[in-house]
């Protein structure tokens, strides 16, 4: 099936085939009735769903009503808890009016409390002026007070009280003093001061975005940076296309290149370019100028005839077709193969499923914020349960996809201080026009997810965690991470909420390889866009051999040593020690074997909207 492996391989008659003959085996959606007396059975819950979900901003409102059921019902039994918070309104009541007279003496005396440490709404000294004083302190104090309601119910599930603490925060942060002009000494003097132009442009903003928003346009300013021109610029050329991928490799500026390729598989539920994005901020344009002959995969962004992809058809048609092309590109060579966030759990199945059938292509692994374990899987975990998946599946059943809009939607919604208050404040009170960067271009290009591929994610990974106990299947065989053995160098980043760093560093429970983890400054997405000369970075390091004992990750921390400036260096040097020498660079594609160049990079799938 795979290299070294006598049995013939099914995946490489889809080698031959063009993506139009692809498309044509891609299987229809379930219905194609065009009145609604067609649909049957299931099918009537899953219209209603979907309908509704436009009015609950795509969440299940059965989720929601059974956490705060059980709030309730938890609460109303708890007269001990009861009494607790009471208690605790009326100290916090007390506190206030003590800093209230306090604060008429010295106006730096010390506050009731403080905010949380991510927090940086009320940083500004105008806070600490009366009656400004008292908003944000009386603010911070109901905060810690519905941590209080919420946060430490008994009998209640892990889950559930996640649910209502975070359904309460984002009530709370609505409700901010910091959100509206009257309560807020930063606009009340900017208002002042700019005699209220500072209201007009933030009016102007506000209709611009909501008229650009309605046209399908991006922000202003998203518009300079434009694909295959300033961002994903890096010289090179699609060699492969299927119906899932299409296969980058780039051109070497280096007369001569390591023997041993990189394979880069980012997440899909991104476009690959955060990777190769300005010419000073490109990982592929490091990695091609140090030496490195890096292919990268670009996916498709799917449309209905993609809804039953699946996470088998990411597999093969993805990491395992890309390796194919590359052995027949650079022969005799295996390959570093590198995954970002979803990206590097796709690869570390695949790796997986490889070692379980003796296949030996891979040379090392490199995982940027990628988790195996999903116990512990930050905020996500607040949308993941049977009755959200089920509702979520409703949804994205009709189109047979989830539309990328819905997905920013929740990520803004985990950090609704930084991305929707603090826009308001800034773009619409303020009347200051955000800069936009190339990350943040970035972030506005986004992707589908097909039917299929989503829901097995959400029920296989996050909710059933099947990888981390053996009970994930590729090709009808079960895989073991136990059979990992190459070496790995994992990256996860301090800030980061969608894969936080503890739950990154259980890769060292699960395989058998000498591990390199590193621990960066910055988020899920800038902490790795960190190249060299990016002020304000450092990381932890330290290499684990798969035969010392384990170490704890509040172990690892007093251990590992801390460094200045950009992982990349370090990781870079890594790749040196574990290549090979440098020979002359290959040939782009290899038409001979039938890989032929399709076309100029960056292609044409991540050109889809």
């Amino acid at each position: 099936m795979l290299l070294g492996v006598s049995t013939p391989n099914p995946i490489d008659t889809v080698n031959k085939m063009d993506s139009s003959k692809l498309n044509k085996k891609t299987p229809k959606p379930r219905s194609s009735a065009k009145s609604p007396f067609a649909y049957r059975g299931q099918e009537y819950d899953y219209l209603f769903r979907s309908w509704l979900g436009k009015y609950t901003n795509w969440l299940s409102p059965t989720s929601y009503s059974l956490a705060f059921s059980d709030w309730i019902m938890d609460l109303a039994i708890s007269p001990a808890k009861q009494v607790e918070i009471v208690n605790k309104a009326f100290t916090n009541n007390y506190q206030l009016m003590q800093y209230f007279i306090k604060s008429c003496i010295d106006q730096n005396c010390e506050v009731c409390t403080q905010g949380r440490e991510i927090d940086k709404r009320f940083e500004n000294e105008l806070w600490k002026k009366f009656p400004f004083n008292l908003y944000w302190q009386y603010f911070l104090l109901c905060e810690r007070l519905w941590d209080e309601a919420s946060g430490s119910m008994s009998g209640m599930s892990k889950h559930h009280r996640n649910i209502v603490n975070f359904s309460g925060r984002q009530i709370l942060d609505m409700l901010s003093p910091s959100n509206f002009i009257w309560t807020n000494p930063e606009i009340l003097q900017a208002t002042s001061q700019q005699m209220g132009q500072n209201l007009i442009r933030g009016f102007h903003n506000f209709i611009t975005d909501v008229s650009r928003k309605y046209q399908g346009l991006e922000p202003v300013g998203a518009e300079k940076y434009q694909i295959g021109i300033n961002i994903a610029a890096t010289k090179g050329k699609v060699i492969y296309r299927n119906n899932l991928i299409e296969l980058i490799q780039y051109e070497p500026t280096t007369k001569k290149v390591f023997q041993e390729p990189i394979l880069i598989i980012p997440a899909w539920i991104m476009k690959y370019y955060i990777l190769d994005l300005s010419e000073h901020n490109s990982l592929v344009n490091y990695l091609v100028n140090k030496g490195h002959t890096v292919f990268m995969i670009s996916w498709k962004n799917p449309n209905t005839e993609d809804r039953d992809l699946g996470l088998n058809d990411y597999v093969n048609l993805g990491v395992l077709e890309a390796l194919n092309a590359i052995n027949h590109i650079v022969p005799q060579q295996k390959v570093h193969a590198v995954g970002y966030c979803l990206g590097g759990t796709l690869l570390t199945i695949t790796a997986a499923y490889m070692g379980g059938c003796n296949d030996e292509r891979l040379k090392s692994i490199t995982l940027f914020a990628a988790q195996v374990d999903f116990k512990e899987a930050g905020e996500l975990l607040l949308f993941v349960d049977e009755s959200q998946i089920e509702y979520l599946e409703s949804i994205m059943w009709k189109n047979g996809y989830l539309d990328g809009s819905q997905m920013a939607g929740t990520f803004s919604m985990l950090h609704s201080i930084d991305l929707i208050w603090s826009k308001v404040i800034r773009d619409y009170l303020l009347g200051q026009q955000e800069s936009i960067n190339d990350l943040m271009a970035w972030d506005y290009d986004t992707t589908r997810l097909p039917y299929k591929m989503h829901s097995e994610y959400l029920r296989k990974l996050f909710l059933n965690n099947e990888l981390v106990q053996g009970k994930f299947k590729v090709n009808k065989e079960q895989i073991a991470l136990h059979d990992v053995s190459v070496p790995i160098f994992a990256v996860s980043t301090v800030k980061d909420h969608i894969a936080p760093w503890k739950s990154v560093y259980k890769i060292h429970l699960f395989t058998e390889s000498d591990v390199t983890f590193v621990l960066t400054s910055g988020g899920h997405n800038a902490g790795i866009v960190s190249e060299p000369g990016h002020p304000h970075r450092n990381f932890q390091m330290l290499t684990h051999q798969h035969e010392n004992k384990y170490l704890t990750p509040k172990k690892w921390l007093e251990k590992a040593p801390s460094y200045e400036g950009s992982w990349w260096t370090e990781w870079q040097q890594w790749l040196t020690n574990n290549s090979s020498d440098k020979v002359a660079a290959p040939p782009l594609g290899n038409s001979k074997n039938g890989y032929p160049i399709v076309c100029d990079a960056p292609g044409t799938y991540v050109l889809e909207k």
